[in-house]
């Protein structure tokens, strides 16, 4: 068996420029490596009208439960200006102790780690593996989300195949590699708030109707009063007001209409349904007629605590010596589709700098972090 090197393979993987949505290239050479070490590997591409296709990976070694699949996602953010870069962020520099490109956080070196971890663990284990391990890698996590993790999991459920634990490698330590595990995510909740009036001419209000005082209203009624105190796991409800576009050039003309959107990080007090019926109560009161249209991007959950969450806390402490907080802070991920199938928890490596320039992650943090997966691996097919 290959021992695949964690750091050379987190730089072949950022050299392919995989800018949402990933065309293929950095799948295929996860794929290509994986068929070495034995999986069998699937690539599925998906697209709906008005979307572009989009290839994804699923691939498995072993047949037998319990399935442990590592979630992740190869397609990253645009570079935005690329001379603000100290190197090119598709070069994957090493400089001083530290990894820098695009994709180094978020999250190639976290999918380059699971698979040193898995050639670790291959190389050292009988032939006769317990259980089995698997990849579910999306090129469409930082875009649209819709020809990605959900589909390949409806594909699943189709072949009768199921997850048993999944662990998202998304960075989720703020500042040091050992503090923070996510076992759960808020949920998020857009509203297209819209006013209508009639337009006229300023100098005569008396035959107009001005929209934006009475968007306001509504507006104002939304955030008098928290939406929840939070609980034990997670933080408060959060509305924001987002844009208020009324698209008026002229200096003399009151609109005809005036809009608003706004999203809602919200907490497992709520449910989306339950949510939107609280705030249509609190539109309500603002005595203005208005339009509403919503979309729910993700729903909040929780993975209570259990075995996966045990074997990934006890992993990270044995390697790191650090006891990592369990979190839910943050915005949405691919594990608000995995919740529906199995268990989920994410761990990855240091955030602080990803979508920014010059993206970097320790080299060391990505040694320990192959050693972090290896350990978990352990516990969880023993």
């Amino acid at each position: 068996m290959t021992i695949i090197n964690p750091l050379e393979l987190s730089q072949a993987l950022i050299r392919h420029e995989s800018v949402t949505p990933d065309r293929g290239d950095a799948l295929d050479l996860l794929a290509e490596t994986l068929t070495g070490m034995g999986f069998d590997c699937h690539k599925l591409v998906f697209e709906e009208e008005g979307t572009d296709p989009v290839p994804n990976l699923y691939a498995r070694l072993g047949t037998s439960a319990p399935n442990f699949c590592f979630a992740g996602h190869t397609d990253v953010v645009p570079v935005g200006v690329t001379d603000h870069w100290q190197d090119d962020p598709f070069a994957a520099t090493v400089r001083d102790g530290n990894l820098y490109g695009r994709g180094a956080s978020d999250m190639k070196s976290a999918i380059a780690a699971f698979v040193a971890a898995v050639s670790r663990y291959l190389a050292n284990q009988p032939s006769d593996m317990k259980g089995s391990l698997s990849f579910l890698i999306t090129g469409d996590e930082e875009g649209p989300a819709v020809n990605g993790t959900k589909k390949v999991l409806n594909w699943l459920q189709e072949r009768g195949e199921a997850l048993d634990y999944c662990l998202v490698g998304e960075p989720t330590n703020p500042q040091e590699l050992g503090q923070m595990i996510k076992i759960g995510r808020r949920g998020s909740l857009h509203g297209m708030l819209s006013v209508k009036g009639i337009q006229g001419h300023v100098a005569y209000p008396h035959v107009a109707k001005n929209p934006i005082p009475d968007l306001v209203k509504v507006l104002d009624q939304l955030g008098l009063e928290p939406l929840d105190n939070g609980n034990e796991h997670f933080q408060p409800s959060n509305l924001e007001i987002v844009n208020i576009h009324v698209g008026n050039d002229s200096h003399n003309v009151i609109p005809a209409e005036a809009k608003a959107r706004f999203n809602v990080r919200f907490n497992n007090e709520y449910t989306p349904e339950a949510l939107q019926a609280e705030l249509i109560k609190r539109m309500d009161r603002a005595g203005v007629a208005y339009d509403i249209d919503w979309w729910v991007s993700g729903d909040s959950f929780l993975t209570p605590v259990c075995t996966l969450t045990h074997a990934v806390q006890d992993a990270v402490e044995h390697i790191t010596g650090r006891k990592p907080e369990l979190s839910t802070t943050g915005g949405t991920s691919d594990a608000r589709f995995i919740k529906d199938m199995c268990a989920v928890v994410e761990f990855g490596l240091v955030g602080a700098t990803m979508h920014k320039v010059d993206e970097h992650v320790a080299v060391t943090d990505i040694e320990k972090l192959t050693e972090i997966y290896l350990d978990v691996i352990g516990r969880l097919l023993k």
